[in-house]
């Protein structure tokens, strides 16, 4: 399963997950792979990605800079502003207002 996790002015995450745990308007859920496809509107809250096997780009918010890494199953998390979630055939695609 892929995620792009983009922001009006930066990417915040590319690359193959194994899961990522939103905060919905209705409540958080949790995109596993062959989830059913969904849209869905993201209040502020905390994402977690849980990375999969394979190189992914991320946001370091230590560093300001987007970073390179391949360690599969470690766990990037960051707090969004709202956002959308769209998830069709394992591609999940967020759409979030801003990263704080």
């Amino acid at each position: 399963m892929n995620i792009s996790v983009l922001t009006p002015d930066k990417e915040i995450f590319q690359g193959p997950i194994t899961s990522v745990r939103v905060p919905g308007t209705n409540g958080e859920f949790q995109i596993l792979k062959n989830h059913a496809p969904i849209v869905s509107s993201l209040e502020a809250g905390r994402v977690q990605i849980t990375a999969g096997s394979g190189e992914y780009r991320y946001f370091d918010e230590e560093t300001g800079r987007v970073e390179t890494n391949t360690q599969p199953g470690r766990d990037i998390t960051f707090t969004i502003n709202g956002g959308f979630i769209e998830v069709l055939d394992d591609e999940v695609s967020l759409l979030v207002t801003g990263v704080v």
